[in-house]
């Protein structure tokens, strides 16, 4: 699978997902789950950068001590916003996203969740975060009131 990033705003970013052949539904079921759990995570804050706790102390986590105070601190909360409806055309999949103040760590857990995906269950030729694709515009997208909703707040 094949990833790309084009021009990148996290407030308002397409993702594109290109398959082998035309998806199937249950293939579209799958990979709308995938992404529909991603975006779950990051709506209760789990793609904070800043609390990694068990992540910075390594492998040995044996009765490691959990700072709680850290993990509710002041610091900038980073949560998703909102995501759109998948839709699709041809082999490409596409759903937007308002990935709010989620750290970038979200993409790499995406990008290696779907790395995953396409070897165990559904073949991805590409992901495209960002930008358009030439051949779809995002003008036609039926999410266009919810992106414009999504801008005023």
């Amino acid at each position: 699978m094949q990833v790309q990033f084009r021009e990148y705003n996290p407030f308002d970013v397409w993702i594109w997902v290109e398959f082998d052949m035309v998806p199937s539904e249950r293939e579209k079921q799958y990979v709308e789950e995938v992404f529909n759990s991603w975006f779950f995570l990051g709506k209760l804050g789990g793609f904070n950068a800043e609390n990694l706790q068990v992540q910075d102390v390594g492998w040995e986590i044996s009765h490691m001590e959990y700072d709680h105070q850290a993990s509710s601190s002041d610091g900038l909360m980073a949560l998703m916003h909102n995501m759109g409806e998948f839709e699709y055309e041809g082999v490409w999949g596409r759903c937007w996203f308002d990935l709010g103040t989620s750290d970038a760590i979200a993409l790499d857990i995406l990008i290696n969740a779907l790395q995953q995906f396409s070897q165990d269950f559904v073949p991805l030729q590409g992901l495209i975060i960002g930008g358009e694709n030439e051949d779809w515009s995002v003008e036609s997208s039926p999410n266009q009131e919810l992106i414009r909703q999504s801008q005023l707040n």
